[in-house]
């Protein structure tokens, strides 16, 4: 009698899996090569009608794999079935390539062989292993199926009339009982026992195989080839033959094929057949095994490699690829890390020209989404090569706006940021708005509020110390992060300004004197006033080194996420002042245990003709005219009347915060100072 040929199964790898291992690999693997349990499904083999010849060509019989392939609980269609296997992703090539496959290989046959002699479960029937190497550089993937299978010795063998149409020898109504059976209660491996014109299906046990000999043996069959039953048939009859030895002379089996009824006048697609075993001398001696795939361009013994580049949307490759190398820091160096909290912040860049340029370059780098730019001034031709986001036809016709103009460019070079450019003055203290201005200058201040609002951290990069008056209010009433950096010829400063007193964190002590943080103004005694007007042509540019702004402009970034990191985040207390003179001392206890990136400074005042950088940290003070209670009371009481005596009332903020008393004690102590001439002091003498 003719030997039974059985069709091997095919692996059908969604692009949805691949996308999914990626995740997998960055997020949880990392450098982990632990095994992974994975699901996959196959169904009823399926055919298509070659339209010229007019036959039947059957399609692979596939085993496939999508996105829920590393789920727990996997949810599978009508009359198709899971399979459970083992994957395993090395982290090289080299590994990939010189993998112990036989090993592996045959841990996966043993386990399956253990669960049929021992407890008889065909749950491990199916089992399959997967392993893989994931170059996700290139978005190039190289894998390998097995599908063990056991072989038996002698072969199995098919009566001399072979597989047939199951309708004849079940009958129609017996098969749409099988059909009904199956797609309520879909089973890879089922007893069908006929009773008159109808069908009942049973589950595999010792009570229908011991106690009734008209029965027959069905499966699942995922071939569609007329001659050749597909792969899993192979699993069960080693199954059968090994429990049910006297089963083997002779064994209907039922090829269940159907994945809906036939329509009227055409014929079923089950086949049907009986195939015989000798007997073996042994039945429950583990047989060999084999199920490698072949490639099927080279039908030889070897990995596949699935490309996904050329089929990804350039967009979704750019997203996964520009946090790459961010969420590689969590592999070996920062497992603590979190980064979806740095790529949610929403940040806002009150300033777009050189620091703005920088700041929004690195926030990209650390993966932040949300970037909104403020600025009121457009491009010039001497902008570009000092700030990176503009060009020269940027400057052409009168210039283009500069805040809508860095935010186009940021979405060019990564489409997947939220980038939004504002043209917008912001008032300042010293700089009168004259009454018919008042309307628009209102209509400035209300948006800028809502743009504080709609935002987590906001950055001070403005030309001017006046312009960093309104935002630091506004963040300190709004309990924002507020970051400022300014520059000089070779210095420059980065600062983060302290948390509102009345907002002060319980369980963070905000500096080591259990004093608040200052921000940017609490070290004047004076209030901003009109810097810009009779400035000379040196002065009216801002004359620094080239490189002072982008290191000014990271710090500032570094800062901020530092800041994020840290559990008490804008309550953050700043290193000790003995930590602060050895702030390149990654070892220092205070440091390590402040953040996961390390120390979360106040100020960090550079001087590049030194190449030298000091930690400082500055209190808050009391009569700040930009952070202290009574300026923010009178702001949340007035609202934009306040802001308008400030910006239009020389002596307002002084009067408002006591530094005209302050002033007046001064003096005072000065005039009550007993002065006194040293003796020998005579006009006119040499």
């Amino acid at each position: 009698m003719p030997v039974v040929q059985f069709t091997p199964l095919a692996s059908l790898v969604q692009p949805a899996f691949w996308h999914e291992l990626t995740r997998i690999k960055i997020d949880v693997l990392r450098l982990s090569d632990t095994s992974l349990p994975l699901a996959a499904s196959y169904s009823v083999g399926r055919a298509i009608r070659d339209r010229e010849t007019g036959t039947d060509v059957a399609l692979p019989c596939s085993l496939s794999l999508g996105a829920d392939a590393f789920d727990d609980a996997q949810t599978v269609p009508a009359l198709a079935v899971s399979a459970r296997g083992v994957f395993k992703n090395y982290n090289t090539i080299e590994d990939f390539k010189a993998a112990d496959k036989a090993a592996l290989f045959n841990d996966i046959a043993d386990e399956m062989w253990t669960s049929i002699v021992a407890h008889k479960d065909l749950s491990k029937l199916n089992r399959f292993l997967l392993i893989t190497f994931a170059d996700l550089k290139k978005y190039q993937y190289y894998y390998w199926f097995a599908f063990p299978a056991f072989v038996a010795k002698p072969a199995w063998e098919i009566a001399e009339d072979g597989w047939k149409p199951a309708e004849e020898r079940i009958t129609a109504s017996q098969l749409t009982s099988v059909f009904n059976a199956l797609h309520a209660d879909t089973k890879p491996y089922f007893i069908v026992k006929l009773t008159g014109d109808a069908a009942e299906v049973h589950p595999i046990d010792d009570a229908i195989l011991t106690t009734s000999d008209q029965i027959i043996i069905g499966f699942l069959d995922p071939s569609a080839a007329p001659d050749n039953p597909g792969w899993p048939l192979r699993n069960l009859l080693a199954y059968l033959l090994a429990l049910y030895p006297s089963h083997a002379a002779s064994l209907p089996v039922l090829c269940w094929r159907d994945g809906e009824m036939p329509a009227p006048g055409k014929a079923w697609k089950s086949r049907f057949g009986v195939v015989s075993h000798p007997g073996s001398s042994d039945p429950t001696a583990k047989p060999t095994s084999l199920g490698w795939e072949r490639h099927p361009t080279t039908n030889k013994l070897s990995a596949r490699m699935a490309d996904l580049a050329p089929m990804m949307d350039p967009t979704r490759l750019a997203d996964q690829a520009v946090d790459l190398n961010l969420k590689l820091m969590r592999w070996r160096i920062l497992p603590a890390l979190d980064l979806e909290k740095v790529a949610s912040t929403r940040c806002l860049l009150l300033g777009a020209g050189t620091l703005g340029c920088y700041v929004a370059r690195t926030l990209m780098g650390w993966g932040v989404r949300t970037i909104t730019f403020v600025d009121s001034s457009r491009v010039s031709f001497s902008n570009p090569v000092r700030q990176p986001l503009f060009e020269f036809e940027d400057c052409l016709d009168g210039g283009k706006p500069k805040a809508a103009c860095a935010a186009e460019r940021l979405k060019k070079i990564f489409p997947g940021v939220n980038a939004t450019g504002y043209q917008l003055s912001v008032p300042m203290p010293g700089h009168p708005i004259p009454p018919a201005s008042v309307t628009q200058a209102q209509k400035d201040v209300e948006k800028l509020e809502a743009l504080f609002d709609a935002h987590d951290a906001v950055f001070l990069l403005m030309d001017s110390r006046e312009s960093r008056w309104l935002p630091t209010v506004l963040g300190a009433a709004k309990g924002k992060i507020v970051l400022n950096a300014a520059l000089g010829f070779d210095t420059y400063l980065v600062m983060r300004h302290g948390a509102r007193a009345s907002a002060s964190n319980p369980n963070a002590s905000a500096n080591p004197n259990g004093q608040r943080l200052g921000c940017y103004y609490c070290n004047d005694i004076v209030a901003p006033a009109d810097s810009l007007t009779d400035r000379t042509l040196d002065q009216m540019c801002t004359v620094t080194r080239p490189g002072l702004a982008s290191i000014a402009s990271s710090t500032a970034v570094e800062l901020l996420v530092s800041l994020l990191q840290h559990p008490d985040g804008v309550h953050a207390p700043p290193p000790p002042p003995q930590t602060a003179t050895a702030a390149s001392s990654s070892t220092d206890a205070s440091a390590s245990a402040s953040s996961v990136l390390g120390l979360v400074p106040h100020q960090l005042r550079g001087f590049l003709a030194q190449f030298r950088t000091l930690l400082i940290t500055g209190a808050a003070y009391d009569r700040c005219t930009g952070c202290c209670e009574a300026v923010l009371r009178a702001y949340e009481s007035e609202g934009f009347g306040m802001l308008l005596r400030a910006f239009n009332e020389s002596g307002y903020l002084e009067g408002l915060t006591g530094l005209d008393q302050l002033y007046k004690e001064g003096e005072g102590a000065l005039e009550s100072v007993d002065w006194e001439e040293e003796e020998g002091e005579e006009e006119g003498e040499e």
